[in-house]
């Protein structure tokens, strides 16, 4: 049996280096909120994959659901021969994604497929090219995806020319000094001086951005946008890739501020692990587009989809939104006790909303003075002791917390323990 050490060499030897790793755990198997490695060691999960398997891993009913339909039959395409499971998904998605009047659903298989989708029918329902993002937000690794992201490295350092057309304005970020008032001021000077609000078709945002370092939009915010975008006839694009399914304590992150959306994309935690994204958005935005202008090869795999289902009936019984902000409150709780201590001046800012909670580390309590090689020991030493964490921001200076929403609390607890411990060895 190969040792996860042997593994990581073999790896280096095989995958390009550009598939940056956050560790060097190889998994073997996992269950809920735990993996444990090819060497036989226990971890805590708090990455989730990414904020993939809020309803943890190997749940029982994902499992099954897979099962039952692999029996069937694995792949048809939905543009030849179409199947029950796509349709009945798009009509839950429907149902709850927030959206402005009647919706449509289509299905893809990653969360930058779903944006550059959104892209399309942003496009071609308003007749406009333009659409606007926020610094710090991330939107996938495509070259649209790339042209949207707000952070040039590791994104998008030597991958130019970007496509055309793409704006990019500031995100509000209390703790380092950009008010909501201050973005809604970038937006009308960008239209003002650069851009005609008439040749934007679409403004693109993430309620929390993921890798920009769980910056919350504030909820007065997020309405003066929606405002704006009715002003001028520009859809209004809710990336909820990561805010998605239940992880800030409600299904999406848009229903905070009471703010719909035209059009919405999914992907991450909507089946389980299985790769799916969806893109929801008003029928008269999303049927803009003719037949064939829209779809994949692979968009909408049956094995997924029954995952999905699986996935919406868990958050729904075992109230999974709920479960989020109870971890949510042990999480922050524990991080603001320790922001607390005299001898941890280094955490500088907790923030998030449900179980999407994060810890911004500085030096000497200074928040323009980002910390990223503390960042880096904390993640080693957890690692050592048996945690798995993520890092994200601008400067990589941030800890990000995604346990499953299935986690015990004793789990969560253990896990911050953890924390804690590889905190304190790390400052010394």
């Amino acid at each position: 049996m190969p040792t996860s050490a042997e593994l990581h060499t073999r790896r280096m030897a095989a995958v390009p280096r550009g598939i940056g790793q956050a560790t060097q755990i190889y998994a073997k198997r996992a269950k809920n909120a735990e993996i444990w490695s090819e060497d036989g060691k226990r971890y805590i999960d708090f990455g989730a994959g990414i904020a993939v398997v809020n309803t943890g891993h190997q749940h029982p009913r994902v499992v099954e659901a897979v099962k039952k339909q692999l029996e069937d039959y694995s792949h048809v395409c939905f543009q030849v021969t179409p199947n029950t499971n796509y349709v009945t998904l798009a009509e839950r998605l429907n149902a709850i994604a927030p959206v402005k009047g009647p919706a449509k659903t289509m299905l893809v298989s990653t969360g930058a497929e779903a944006v550059e989708n959104a892209v399309k029918v942003a496009r071609i329902s308003t007749g406009r090219p333009g659409i606007v993002s926020f610094a710090g937000g991330f939107h996938g690794r495509t070259m649209m995806g790339m042209a949207l992201t707000g952070k040039v490295v590791p994104y998008k350092k030597g991958f130019g020319p970007f496509p055309a057309d793409i704006w990019n304005v500031a995100f509000p970020n209390t703790y380092h000094g950009i008010s909501g008032a201050d973005s809604i001021g970038a937006l009308k000077s960008l239209f003002k001086y650069q851009a005609d609000p008439s040749s934007i078709a679409g403004i693109i945002i993430e309620p929390v951005q993921g890798e920009g370092g769980f910056n919350v939009a504030p909820f007065d915010f997020m309405k003066e946008l929606r405002a704006l975008c009715d002003e001028h006839g520009i859809l209004l694009i809710g990336d909820e890739i990561q805010t998605g399914f239940a992880r800030t304590g409600k299904m999406f992150g848009l229903e905070h501020a009471g703010v719909q959306a035209d059009v919405v994309t999914m992907a991450k935690g909507l089946a389980g692990g299985f790769p799916l994204a969806a893109i929801t958005g008003r029928a008269d935005v999303m049927d803009a587009a003719a037949p064939g202008g829209l779809g994949g090869t692979y968009a909408g795999s049956p094995i997924a989809c029954a995952a999905a289902h699986a996935v919406l009936d868990v958050i729904k019984d075992e109230k999974l939104a709920d479960r989020a902000n109870a971890i949510g409150k042990i999480m922050t709780g524990r991080l603001n006790d320790l922001k607390t201590r005299s001898n941890l001046n280094c955490i500088g800012d907790v923030r998030g909303l449900g179980a999407m909670c994060a810890v911004e580390l500085v030096k000497d309590g200074n928040s323009h003075d980002p910390a990223p090689q503390l960042t880096q020991q904390l993640m080693k030493n957890a690692n050592e002791r048996g945690l798995i964490l993520l890092s994200c921001g601008t400067y990589g200076n941030v800890i990000r917390f995604l346990s499953p929403l299935t986690a015990s609390d004793d789990i969560v607890k253990e896990g911050m323990d953890v924390f804690e411990a590889s905190l304190l060895d790390a400052v010394k």
